[in-house]
């Protein structure tokens, strides 16, 4: 007898992609602002703007990837301590996924300056909206002004 197949109805299954895992951090000074950066051309979505930050790398943590990134982006150090977990976006991009715990700081020292090419802008709260970012950091964005 002849064994028939049949193919399930309906939208196929998603199509697998890699988790990346990714650290951001909001960045309030004394006057409440909130830093942003402006990812420079040549890089994947350039042009948006978005919360300082990088990748994880393996075995590190969130906090040790902050501490690494800011150092790096912006000349900024802080620690640990001065690094408060507040919310994550979990977002499905064409070719990965991504998963961003997003921190507060309002500790560090030395003063931020661009140094990968970004553009900085230190922005109200209420005003965060105005500066176009990648998907997965807009739904952040009203969470963080609503906190702030």
């Amino acid at each position: 007898m002849p064994v028939t197949y049949f193919r399930r109805a309906g939208p196929r299954p998603p199509v697998e992609r890699p988790i990346l895992l990714v650290a951001a951090c909001a960045l309030v000074d004394s006057e409440g602002r909130v830093l942003l950066a402006r990812r420079p051309p040549g890089k994947p979505m350039a042009g948006l703007w978005e919360f300082p930050g990088g990748k994880i790398a393996p075995g590190e943590t969130p906090e040790a990837a902050l501490i690494r990134e800011l150092r790096e982006e912006l000349g900024i150090e802080t620690r640990e301590a001065c690094l408060s977990p507040l919310f994550f976006a979990s977002h499905g991009y064409e070719r990965f996924h991504l998963l961003m715990p997003l921190y507060v700081c309002r500790r560090w020292e030395g003063r931020a300056e661009a140094r990968e090419g970004q553009e900085l802008a230190w922005v109200r709260p209420a005003r965060m909206g105005d500066y176009p970012m990648p998907p997965a950091d807009i739904p952040l964005v009203a969470l963080l002004r609503d906190f702030l």
